[in-house]
């Protein structure tokens, strides 16, 4: 049966941008706001930390730009508890949101036999044991990022022989939190990191994200640069059986990895709030409107 745009008043969720994570970004909460507005569908952009806001009064969240999300990881959670029981309708769903909210994922997908970029998960209070570290981490170069955490935020990239002059920051890193030791990745500064969107399931478009010269982290805030690309058949094959076991009925989702001896492999799969590139790809844009038609309006 279809349904009438008169009865959805949408939250656009997004977050109170104070400029740490959207610095030279198209603004795709109102990219959204206008396919909403295209599709006839009444809509607000809400931040989803504010305290005050009547979630209630929404038909459905659409879940797009909540990127400080991991810097009051508690306070998340506690929202994602409350929406979940006013019951409201949700895209991702909560239960994809919360369980692609920890790296820990990474290793569940590595244990079903994908190749993933996981690593070994260090804990919150424990001292960093460099033998330990390397029976997981294979590699002269360790990267070590928070297990919750975006935006290469307090990400290191230790070379193994500089370890006893770093030790230290890691151990006082663990005093606040679970991080994540992973094997430096060459490709990544040599090549780039691909990214593979899917709305609905179905492939949309990708991008080529190249780090800074002497940099390995991708994101433009870093000096990063993005083109779109058309993925190898492997590429996108290995994308779409991820998306088909572990982003199962989402609007979005966005496969991030690299290319090892012609093998992809994972190293984020973005089911939370990833940037979808809608103004680098002419196909972005229609493809995002026909995913949201389906799901708001069929």
């Amino acid at each position: 049966m279809q349904k009438t745009p008169m009865s959805l008043h949408v939250a656009i969720v997004s977050y109170h941008s104070v400029g740490a994570y959207d610095t030279g970004t198209v603004n795709e909460d109102k990219i959204l706001s206008s396919i909403l507005s295209g599709l006839g569908i009444s809509h607000e952009v809400t931040v989803w930390s504010d305290r005050d806001l009547d979630w209630s009064r929404f038909s459905h969240l659409l879940i797009k730009s909540p990127w400080d999300y991991f810097d009051y990881y508690v306070d998340f959670l506690l929202w994602i508890a409350k929406i979940r029981a006013l019951g409201i309708p949700v895209l991702n769903d909560l239960d994809t949101i919360q369980w692609n909210s920890s790296k820990e994922y990474l290793l569940e997908i590595a244990s079903k036999g994908f190749p993933v970029v996981s690593g070994l998960i260090l804990e919150k209070g424990s001292q960093p044991d460099l033998a330990r570290i390397q029976e997981q981490v294979k590699g002269d170069t360790i990267v070590v990022k928070p297990l919750v955490s975006g935006g290469a935020k307090n990400t290191l990239r230790i070379p193994v022989s500089d370890w006893e002059n770093q030790s230290a920051r890691v151990a006082e890193l663990l005093q606040a939190e679970d991080f994540l030791a992973q094997p430096y990745i060459p490709e990544v500064a040599e090549v780039g990191e691909y990214s593979v969107l899917f709305f609905n399931g179905q492939f949309s478009h990708a991008v080529l994200k190249t780090p800074a010269k002497a940099d390995f982290r991708v994101q433009h805030y870093f000096g990063g640069t993005i083109q779109e690309i058309q993925p190898s058949a492997a590429m996108l094959d290995s994308c779409q059986r991820l998306m088909d076991t572990f982003g199962k009925d989402t609007l979005y989702g966005r496969g991030d990895g690299v290319e090892i001896e012609g093998v992809f492999h994972l190293m984020e799969l973005e089911l939370i709030e990833p940037y979808l590139f809608l103004a680098l790809s002419e196909k972005a844009i229609p493809n995002y409107r026909e995913a949201l038609r389906k799901r708001l309006l069929e």
